[in-house]
């Protein structure tokens, strides 16, 4: 298997998985993909897939993606590593909230959120292929809560790996920060930016668009922009599908999007032969994805700060991947709309471009008031505490099925993060204070290591030098 950027020219060479892993961002600025996408799975392959364990399906769904990169032994074992510590022992369970209607629980990980589904995979991934090679990385990354965490607890110890992660001060919740500041290895590196998630992920992508910056430190990347990432999340679309009855039964999800990576998985999992029929965009205030499919107009606003912060984001870089399915593949047509982005702040799609899509892909706008009377009644109803960002999810699901914009399968809602991650808008909505679990009952108590910077590039980028270069440990920071 090998990859071409989304802004390539059609003869611009190709990258093996391995580079790909580790580059996570094209040295022109642009996306990894497939250079080709592998055959479907056919119907008695998927009939066969829904005996296998979580490990085992996740073996089974991304070796054709890495190929020769990783062999099979050493990939069976890093499957089973990464999901052995998982604490539900159906590793992603499904709990039914109605007729036709299912959540899918991914905060079961280390970090209690759907991010260690990837991450826990990928950090095994980047150790294996770096003593493989016998070099050192830098990993940069930029969170809006979740990501940081969980890229953290996949990176914390190894010695190969220095991780730095960029989070928006007071835009994630005291327990997200918490899970990242508190942990206290000396390759570990938090760092505070006076300014929005978009202006992070900006500063990231500027230093890996920085060559000289990015080849004299080894970059790395763990946001989604990471292909790996983006592989490792189709398992639990697979997952479900499969233990819902599928290939014959077909299945539609709903899930609650900012960055567009995780709902692009879904893209990835259908494009696989799984029969899912409708991939539902849930957003909440920050809404220019769901304005997208009803419009085809792709405009950034001001971030709105809202109860899922997670979800504050005006700039969805995985869109990117679609946009280069839209448009037959062109790297240049692409490259073109990103510029009319960055430069006036969005662009049109082709109607006709967009009627592609729109079968498998919707979007729906869910505000506060809308998630906080949605989860006071899950609990009321279901006597079940769901997250600002899950519940997004479920309303835009009701809603959509009350609309029938879902036809008749089964509706798969992502839940993805624990409800302790965000006690103060579950309490609001449901006067419930959401407990965390035993393991991490002192949290709150643990000291902190932050470093706090403006939103400078030049600020940060020095830091990360310092940070990749051995010349700061984390736990003085």
């Amino acid at each position: 298997m090998r990859y071409v950027s989304t802004r390539a020219d059609s003869a611009a060479a190709s990258e093996s998985f391995e580079d790909v892993l580790l580059a996570g961002l094209a040295r022109d600025g642009g996306l990894f993909v497939p250079e080709s996408w592998p055959a479907p799975f056919s119907e008695s392959d998927l009939v066969e897939m829904a005996s296998l364990s979580y490990a085992d399906l996740a073996v089974r769904l991304t070796q054709p993606f890495i190929g020769d990169a990783v062999e099979p032994a050493a990939l069976e074992r890093i499957a089973r590593e990464t999901y052995a510590g998982f604490e539900h022992p159906a590793t992603a369970p499904l709990t039914q909230l109605g007729a036709r209607f299912w959540l899918m629980e991914l905060y079961h990980g280390p970090t209690l959120a759907f991010k260690d589904y990837a991450l826990q995979f990928l950090g095994r991934l980047f150790d294996h292929v770096v003593a493989r090679r016998g070099e050192r990385l830098t990993i940069v990354g930029a969170t809006s809560g979740d990501t940081g965490s969980a890229a953290i607890e996949a990176c914390r110890g190894r010695k190969s790996l220095s991780i730095v992660i960029l989070h928006p001060e007071g835009r994630v919740s005291e327990v997200q920060r918490r899970q990242m500041t508190t942990v206290d290895e000396a390759n570990v590196h938090n760092v505070a930016v006076d300014g929005t998630f978009d202006d992070c992920q900006a500063m990231v992508k500027a230093m890996f668009n920085d060559l000289p910056f990015r080849d004299a430190l080894n970059l790395a990347a763990v946001n989604s922009i990471n292909w790996a990432r983006i592989l490792a999340q189709t398992v639990y679309y697979a997952y479900a599908a499969l233990a819902l009855g599928s290939p014959a039964r077909p299945v539609t999800f709903a899930v609650p999007t900012g960055n567009f990576g995780n709902v692009y998985s879904g893209y990835v999992a259908a494009r696989l032969g799984l029969p899912i029929r409708h991939l539902l965009v849930a957003t909440n205030a920050n809404d220019i994805l769901a304005r997208f499919f009803a419009s085809a107009g792709y405009y950034k606003n001001d971030v709105i700060a809202s109860i899922s912060p997670s979800m504050d984001i005006q700039i969805a870089s995985n869109f990117e991947r679609l946009l280069f399915e839209l448009y037959g593949r062109d790297g240049a047509a692409v490259r073109a709309l990103i510029g009319r982005l960055d430069q006036g702040g969005g662009f049109d799609v082709a109607a006709d471009k967009l009627d592609a899509v729109r079968g498998l892909f919707s979007g729906r706008r869910v505000d506060d008031d809308r998630a906080l009377e949605c989860m006071a009644r899950v609990w009321r109803e279901c006597g079940m505490l769901i997250d600002p960002h899950s519940a997004a999810g479920v309303a835009a699901a009701e809603d959509a099925m009350q609309a029938q914009d879902a036809g008749a399968a089964a509706m798969i809602c992502l839940a993805t993060a624990h409800p302790a991650k965000f006690p103060d808008a579950v309490e609001r909505a449901t006067g419930i204070h959401a407990a965390l679990p035993d393991r991490l009952g002192d949290l709150l108590e643990r000291p902190e290591h932050v470093t706090h910077l403006p939103n400078d590039l030049a600020t940060v980028k020095e830091f990360v030098r310092a940070c990749g270069s051995g010349q700061r440990e984390g736990k003085v920071a």
